[in-house]
């Protein structure tokens, strides 16, 4: 298997996704963490670069979403995926428990209210799709306020239908929606959970909570796996990222973004002839 054909993990669109067929294990067959690092650092210029037309090009937005359980890597795919571009044309948004004022409003309006600008690249870690999924394994919708009416057998249904709406609504005005599910293994969660316990540097990052969840793995792998298969489009891809190996997974975003960037087609905007008469006016006017 070719590790840099972006086909092998993106998420078929016909609903015959299975996530107990995906290997989170996979790093690329021969290629290792050294290798790896190299390609990264030329990856993360290369977006820079792209990032830099995305703004001056002004029609296209990309919004990238990031999901997982716990442990599984997101904060610091972030990190490192993004730290070569402007901080002024990204904006990450981690979103928690809903306010008493946001839960007042459709499901949706936190979300949208954040969806970045055309020119700009946004990321949530964490999303919408919490609604399919924390939500679901908990039943917390009996807490939404929603008029019972509306909670019927067909409700989690009508919630994809939306997800897909709105992520079409999002491409129709040109803001692409690339999202990734960061895949990782029980017993990998586990190491993780124990490296947290272990370290005393990355104490802070272990909640008990953690291990609450942990208790309802296979109910959130259904979640998870029903959630790719009902929400993967065309005009808004998932791909499902083998993270045991952080640093495979790492490698397999940044080409992903790359990939979605140059799909655009992005260009510097052409000068007219005012403005090219203006640039050399400028011009003879400094070096005068």
């Amino acid at each position: 298997m070719d590790w840099t054909d972006s086909r092998y993990y993106r998420v078929a669109t016909d609903g015959s996704f299975r996530l107990d067929r995906q290997d989170p294990s996979f790093n690329g067959e021969l290629l290792d963490k050294g290798s790896a690092q190299v390609f990264l650092q030329q990856g993360v210029k290369h977006l820079q670069e792209l990032q830099d037309v995305l703004y001056a090009d002004g029609r296209h937005g990309l919004l990238v979403v990031f999901q997982a359980t716990d442990a599984a890597g997101k904060d610091s795919t972030i990190k490192h995926v993004m730290s070569g571009v402007n901080p002024q044309g990204v904006e990450v948004t981690s979103f928690k428990h809903p306010s008493t004022k946001e839960s007042r409003h459709h499901w949706l309006w936190r979300y949208g209210m954040r969806v970045p600008a055309r020119g700009f690249i946004g990321i949530f870690n964490r999303s919408y799709y919490e609604e399919v999924l924390v939500v679901k394994v908990h039943d917390l919708v009996r807490y939404q306020n929603l008029p019972p009416n509306l909670v019927g057998k067909d409700f989690w249904e009508r919630r994809y239908v939306d997800i897909n709406a709105f992520e079409r609504h999002l491409a129709n005005n040109g803001i692409r929606v690339v999202k990734f599910f960061l895949n990782i293994s029980k017993e990998e969660q586990r190491k993780r959970f124990l490296k947290r316990l272990n370290e005393r540097s990355k104490n802070w990052k272990f909640s008990e909570a953690d291990l609450g969840e942990r208790e309802h793995w296979d109910n959130y792998q259904k979640a998870f796996e029903l959630m790719l298969r009902k929400t993967a489009t065309t005009a808004a891809p998932w791909y499902c990222v083998p993270m045991n190996s952080k640093w495979f997974g790492r490698l397999v975003v940044v080409k992903i973004l790359i990939e979605e960037l140059k799909a655009m087609k992005l260009a510097y905007p052409t000068l007219g002839t005012a403005q090219l008469a203006a640039l050399e006016k400028g011009r003879h006017a400094l070096e005068g």
